[in-house]
């Protein structure tokens, strides 16, 4: 019975995500998956290994395959390159049985998942503002260092002062829902 009550509580919060929660809990999911096969593998379980590898390797495609790259221009494309790097990295994972692969996957996600929860928990005015920022070129519109994550995250926001000066901004790449 509780089974089915988590089921219908997140099918419920993915019904009513908004996009840049949809690609947070993306995301989200991707490194949960990742760190299952990490599991899998110190337990020498092949098959949960592959089916949570499996698991994260198809939300990468989906991400890859929402990537507007004509609106998104030279972000969309490094995404694209991105997902393209991490897909074919966690090839070794089932290949090689290697963890260390799905490690270095999650390092270079965590960032952006992390970045999508800040954006996530920003309101619809919010964004607006930091976009209209971003192409006003006003930084302090397009403050993005609000240490928040979605609701039900139990992960710790990354420090504000930690921002770097290549810090991911608003890009203009449409996400579909």
């Amino acid at each position: 019975m509780n089974t089915n009550a988590a089921r219908a509580y997140g099918d419920q919060q993915v019904n009513t995500a908004s996009p840049a929660q949809m690609v947070y809990m993306l995301y989200n999911k991707t490194i949960s998956s990742l760190q299952e096969a990490i599991k899998a593998i110190e337990a020498n379980d092949i098959q949960a290994r592959c089916n949570a590898n499996c698991k994260a390797m198809e939300v990468i495609a989906h991400l890859s395959g929402t990537l507007d790259l004509e609106q998104g221009g030279e972000i969309a494309s490094n995404l694209r390159e991105l997902y393209r790097f991490s897909t074919v990295h966690l090839m070794k994972v089932d290949r090689n049985n290697d963890a260390q692969a799905a490690q270095d996957v999650i390092g270079l996600l965590t960032p952006m998942r992390d970045s999508w929860a800040i954006l996530a928990r920003k309101s619809a005015d919010e964004l607006r503002q930091a976009v209209q920022g971003a192409k006003d070129g006003n930084t302090e519109q397009q403050d993005m260092s609000q240490n928040a994550a979605p609701e039900g995250d139990d992960k710790p926001a990354t420090s504000a002062g930690s921002a770097s000066p290549d810090a991911p901004r608003p890009s203009g790449i449409s996400i579909s829902a």
